[in-house]
């Protein structure tokens, strides 16, 4: 399944629209502004910051502009279960929290990037977290995607609102999670707990585009071509399932709301295969 060039576009064109009307969202607000149950404003913006360095990095094949000596190690050894513990690590050594200096910086990282898309292949692979395979175009969904799930952090967090473009976010499952099966996931999902024999197929559909279809194969997770009558199929609306992925919504809401509709011949076992293709929350 390659990226289409409107997939690509879209990747690659959108972080400063959305850079932009963050920085508008957090002007005036304290650093020290608390926004998630561990992260201040700062923090936020560090992180988000410390993103684009790697992802520069990534692209160029240069090292990280961080003061983190063993981020190569780090980034390989990094797993789903491990990335709150990575990005500890990440913000102790990088101590900058001076919101207007990382905003500035994020602008010319962002703009680094956008610039360094007009001459990228978007199906080259880099090496990512856990030694996963992860072509171009899924490292700039992954930021976009970043960068809409702490921007609606924020603006939780201020009493405001924040609209994600449904294609935009619609990439994190079509371009990131699809390109990151494809190629490979290396440790990424590695765990400890017992593997189930058998399949699992699970199509993803969100309501801006066409279907994925992943299945856990014998405890590996595959990209598979549409199934007519997979195990399991979402049909979603991608910002709010993207937030639920990453337990910004609970489920519950998200059905209620008519945003999130499971079906398929056996429902049940999403729970099952979501255990692997899981996502830190």
């Amino acid at each position: 399944m390659p990226v289409t060039s409107d997939q690509w576009r879209c990747a690659a064109s959108s972080a400063p629209d959305v850079l932009r009307r963050l920085l508008t969202l957090v002007d005036g607000v304290p650093a020290d502004h608390p926004v998630t149950a561990h992260w201040s404003l700062a923090d936020t913006m560090a992180h988000l910051a410390t993103i684009t360095a790697m992802d520069i990095a990534l692209v160029t094949g240069s090292v990280p502009n961080l003061p983190v000596p063993e981020i190569n190690e780090l980034r390989a050894t990094t797993t789903v279960d491990t990335v709150a513990e990575m990005n500890r690590r990440v913000l102790a050594r990088f101590t900058e929290r001076d919101v207007p200096a990382l905003s500035a910086r994020l602008r010319a990282d962002v703009a680094e990037l956008t610039r360094l898309a007009d001459a990228a292949d978007p199906d080259h692979e880099v090496s990512w977290l856990g030694a996963a395979q992860l072509p171009v175009a899924g490292l700039y969904s992954h930021l976009l995607n970043e960068m809409n799930i702490h921007a609606w952090d924020i603006a939780r967090s201020v009493g405001g609102r924040w609209h994600t473009d449904p294609h935009q976010a619609a990439l994190f499952v079509d371009v990131f999670l699809a390109g990151v099966t494809r190629c490979g996931y290396g440790r990424l999902l590695d765990h400890d707990r017992p593997v189930r024999a058998g399949r699992i197929s699970v199509t993803f559909h969100p309501r801006t585009g066409g279907p994925t279809t992943l299945a856990l194969v014998d405890g590996r997770v595959l990209l598979d071509p549409v199934d007519p009558r997979p195990d399991v199929r979402l049909r979603y609306d991608p910002a709010v399932f993207n937030l639920m992925l990453f337990g910004r919504v609970g489920r519950l809401r998200a059905a209620l709301g008519r945003k999130v509709a499971v079906g398929g011949r056996r429902p049940w076992l999403l729970p099952t295969f979501m255990s692997t293709m899981r996502l830190p929350s």
